[in-house]
């Protein structure tokens, strides 16, 4: 074995060092654990994603029990799953597509569908949902689960707790899919099907009142009691997504932080976009729970940015994000399908947003960047106070014209004004929210929040007479201003929040409590303050309190981070419509392969489309990853070399079925690709009858065909000694050698090709040759068999022609215009064509014969084309030169 892969760094993933077991994982870290069977982890890291797929192609002789780059056995705690389910709504248009639909069946019974792909078909159907194995989850009896395992009874052995454990194993096993497919399926199809469709499910975790409640804490207690506002009191939405939080980061921690800013942060706006009327409209619960999703999922993205990144892109969050939520949040005449529970949650995440930022970027930047989303949100406290003088006369306009009333304010502005919304702001905007609220960012904001918010006056009242309400003859309003060291790190005497410069924190500097520093102290006040003790993100919550309240985060440098040609490539593939069915070719260097020392004969992708095989002149047959890694300009080494041939390879091919690499120069040679090891060598009967033409059976078939120059045709099953079938293809006639053949995909019938021209078509099972007919004036180059009785052919005529099996006439014709077109591959009812010329073109099976050629460049694509593949799943090309070295294209 020529090459072993670096030594896993920890995606989260099983080390597969054998290539195919949940069980290999020699060393389990302290997080992890086997719960039923299967592998489960706490905190996923990066790590080599070859790893995930391949393994350490570990010396092991059965390849029985091997799988290159495909799912274990049922048996061993892997789940078949269905690649094609990743649909999602891609662009402006195809979102609001996907979201229309869902918002006609809105998600009121607590089921979520954990959606998820799977990355070994060769194909993306583009109208497909994202289903593991069909199984419904339902997140309430996890979460039920999860919160009641103290309390486990040992006497029953089937109970709830019982069932909530095993829904919860289950889940765990599902997050590990996706986290293993995100890797697997690489940067442009895992941003495309997983993350788009997870980001979808993140709004259906927050559907309802019951996902809107507060967790529930130490008994029952009022909703802004058992935190402040930085440490994000939960509510049962956020414990049901935590999961789906987990693997969108793991996402960003493969493909590094453009995931979050180009992809993450375009959908937050789009789900908290106002909608298209421009009158007063109310939402309906779908855009309710987009709004709590997108705060929440913004608040996970601003903890890994940069900050670079973060000045960078802070005027787009406040225009994009937090204006568009707090015109809901704030709004006079829009109300909450949920009424105030909805519309109390989303306060209380915005506010804990904003502090955020305040804390991440210092007061003089919040001044210059945040100064409208601040003072917008402290306004609707005195819209409030306007109203109150109103109440009777709202009530009165209301009734008699049937409209909403418009209200002078003491800003001078006219505003209408909804009376059943005013009710539901009154009961979320009370003085507990303006305590809430006016103590931590009087901490942040300093002497400036007197320039920021012009209403603060009106605010810090309010909360001066929250603070008499609660303890008679306490303070006076001007005494809210915290003046001495607080015992705890984030709580001032009173209660309310207070920064502090701690080990996540201090990104642009140290942060000023009035004229001192804060200093930083690991124990809990023993008193509590007015609102109630402190108990962190409460029971169920999705991480411990320092993850979860982490002001800054690094987001992990991972081998295949996004840079360069892959970035540019990556940004144009998820803005793609996923109606878009046509492969269209950029000619973008993505990675290269250089270590053949002769031309390149043949080139093969697996069926996972994270390795593939060459052959060449030189003897040798390689196994290349095909994970991301670098800028577009870094070369990749084989992971492993086949050195047993004797003459030049010209045939190279993967037996699915026992998962078994069939190479031919002459002889067939049968070995194992996670090994190298040869398993069975088919010479010629006679060494003046050469084979010329090698074919394998689709699975389940376990069988090899085999040309030889006589025209006949011979079968060889890999599992037994000896032939299987032996047909002759011409009696009587010499068209020549056999050039090429093709199996049907279902098995049942083989085309071969003739250098003559001629083509034959025979039935596997009989050995009966069904048609035979001329199909080119010259050499026949390549033939590939398609679905439907579809067979595509090329020949030193300068002709690609489409067949059908058993029809007389082609379906289409197309004429190459100067050199012959001696390679191409199908992706799905297109050809992609290559000539000697380093011409790619692109033609349809389907529409009437046009085809769109492209000239490579010198640049991108060195020597002569000799061999194309196409990667259909990722939609890239492998495209082979007669020097030795194999580029990957898109």
């Amino acid at each position: 074995m020529d090459g072993e892969p670096t030594a896993s760094s920890g995606l989260g993933l099983p080390d597969y060092t054998s290539g195919v077991s949940f069980h290999d994982q020699a060393d389990l870290p302290e997080t992890e654990d086997f719960q039923a069977g299967l592998y489960v982890a706490e905190s996923p890291q990066p790590q080599e994603a070859e790893a995930v797929s391949l393994g350490r192609l570990s010396d092991k002789s059965s390849t029985s029990e091997t799988s290159l780059g495909e799912e274990r056995a049922p048996d061993e705690g892997g789940a078949p799953v269905d690649k094609s389910s990743l649909r999602s709504g891609d662009s402006s248009q195809d979102l609001k597509q996907s979201e229309g639909s869902e918002e006609e069946e809105e998600e009121e019974d607590g089921c979520v569908v954990l959606e998820e792909g799977e990355g070994e078909q060769e194909e993306v159907p583009v109208a497909s949902e994202l289903t593991l194995s069909d199984t419904v989850l339902s997140m309430d009896t996890v979460v039920a689960g999860a919160g009641g395992a103290d309390g486990e009874e040992e006497e029953e052995p089937l109970t709830e707790q019982s069932e909530g454990k095993e829904q919860k194993i289950l889940l765990d096993t599902a997050c590990k899919m996706i986290r293993w497919l995100s890797a697997k399926l690489g940067p442009t199809v895992a941003s495309r099907h997983v993350a788009r469709n997870l980001l979808r499910l993140l709004t259906s975790c927050y559907v309802g009142p019951t996902r809107q409640q507060f967790t529930a804490s130490n008994g029952e207690s009022p909703p802004l009691s058992a935190g402040n506002i930085y440490q994000k009191r939960p509510v049962m939405g956020d414990v049901v997504s935590g999961p789906v939080l987990s693997c969108l980061l793991h996402v960003a921690h493969l493909y590094g932080e453009p995931v979050l800013t180009y992809q993450y942060l375009p959908y937050i706006s789009y789900l908290v976009a106002p909608g298209s009327s421009s009158g007063p409209s109310r939402l309906n619960s779908r855009k309710e729970a987009g709004l709590l999703a997108a705060v929440t999922l913004t608040q996970k993205i601003i903890v890994y940015l940069s900050d670079t990144t973060l000045m960078d892109i802070l005027p787009r969050i406040s225009h994009e994000v937090l204006l568009p939520v707090l015109s809901f949040l704030t709004s006079l005449v829009t109300g909450f399908p949920s009424g105030a529970q909805a519309r109390t949650v989303l306060c209380v995440k915005t506010i804990s947003l904003i502090a955020l930022i305040c804390l991440r970027i210092g007061q003089e930047m919040v001044q210059q960047h945040l100064s409208e989303p601040v003072a917008t949100f402290f306004q609707v406290f005195s819209h409030l106070h306007d109203l109150q003088h109103q109440d009777l006369k709202l009530e009165s306009m209301g009734r008699s014209e049937g409209q909403l009333p418009e209200v002078a304010f003491s800003d001078g502005q006219l505003r209408l004004v909804d009376p059943a919304v005013l009710d539901e702001l009154q009961k979320v905007f009370t003085l507990e929210m303006a305590y809430t609220i006016y103590v931590p960012f009087s901490c942040l904001l300093g002497d400036i929040i007197r320039k920021i918010i012009p209403n603060h006056e009106l605010v810090g009242q309010l909360a001066g007479l929250y603070l008499e309400s609660i303890s008679p003859g306490g303070r006076s309003p001007a005494g809210l201003e915290p003046t001495a060291p607080s015992p705890g790190p984030e709580w001032d005497p009173q209660g309310g929040s207070c920064p502090q410069d701690d080990s996540h924190s201090g990104t642009f500097g140290s942060v000023l409590v009035g004229n001192r520093i804060q200093i930083p102290d690991d124990s809990q006040p023993e008193s509590p303050g007015p609102l109630g003790p402190i108990s962190g993100v409460g029971g169920g919550g999705i991480g411990s309190l320092s993850e979860d309240n982490a002001l800054k985060r690094e987001l992990p440098r991972s081998a295949h981070g996004l840079s360069g040609n892959w970035l540019a490539y990556w940004q144009y593939e998820i803005g793609v419509s996923q109606q878009d069915a046509h492969f269209h070719f950029h000619q973008i260097r993505l990675q290269s392969f250089p270590g053949h020392s002769g031309a390149i004969k043949c080139v093969v992708p697996l069926s996972s489309e994270d390795f593939f095989l060459s052959g060449s002149k030189d003897r040798t047959v390689r196994l290349w990853p095909l994970y991301n890694s670098g800028d577009g300009t870094r070369e990749t080494a084989p992971r492993l070399i086949y050195t047993q041939h004797r003459k030049s390879v010209f045939f190279v091919g993967q037996l699915e079925a026992p998962q078994c690499v069939v190479s031919c120069d002459g002889a067939v040679h049968i070995w194992d690709p996670f090994t190298g090891k040869t398993l069975r060598t088919v010479e010629p009967s006679d060494s003046r009858v050469p084979l010329t033409a090698v074919a394998v059976m689709p699975a389940p078939y376990t069988s090899i065909t085999m040309a030889s120059s006589d025209s006949t045709l011979r079968f060889v099953d890999c599992r037994k000694p000896g032939l299987q079938h032996e047909f002759r293809l011409s009696s009587g006639l010499n068209p020549g050698l056999v050039r090429s053949l093709a199996v049907s995909p279902s098995g049942r019938s083989v085309v071969a090709g003739f250098s003559s021209g001629f083509m034959v078509l025979l039935d596997t099972r009989t050995g009966l040759v069904l048609r035979g007919w001329p199909a080119h004036e010259g050499d026949i180059l390549q033939i590939k068999a398609v679905e439907g009785s579809v067979l595509v052919s090329s020949s030193s005529d300068h002709s690609l022609t489409v067949w059908k099996e058993l029809e007389p006439k082609p379906t289409h014709h197309y004429k190459s215009a100067s050199d012959p077109i001696h390679t191409f591959d199908l992706y799905g009812s297109e050809v992609v064509t290559g000539t000697v010329a380093n011409k790619i073109g692109v033609c349809s099976l389907l529409e009437p014969p046009s085809q769109a050629t492209t000239k490579l460049s010198s640049e991108n694509f060195r020597g002569t084309l000799t061999s194309l593949a196409l990667l259909p799943t990722k939609r890239h090309l492998l495209l082979g030169s007669d020097n030795g070295v194999i580029r990957l294209l898109a």
